[in-house]
């Protein structure tokens, strides 16, 4: 299989929206890798995304990311698009 280019997005978002956020961009698909970075610029969680991770697989990770969300007032998503 041959990759596109991989194409990078960032979004600001409050701690109380990082879930949905999450969720959204998993939705949309073709994504390679999210990380998510607090206020500082340290990385906080770096989530690998392969076709085909979905549901349950993925429940450790919504908890990670709530855990975050909790902490956390302000913080960047950075995410690797897979263009094809």
């Amino acid at each position: 299989m041959t990759e596109g280019e991989v194409r990078t997005e960032e979004y600001q978002v409050s701690g109380e929206g990082l879930v949905a956020k999450v969720k959204e961009l998993v939705h949309e698909g073709n994504i390679r890798r999210i990380i998510i970075k607090n206020e500082g610029g340290e990385t906080l969680i770096e989530i690998p995304l392969t076709l085909g991770v979905v549901g349950a697989v993925l429940l450790p990770v919504w908890a990670a990311i709530g855990s975050i969300a909790a902490l956390v007032a302000n913080c960047t998503i950075i995410v690797e698009k897979i263009e094809k």
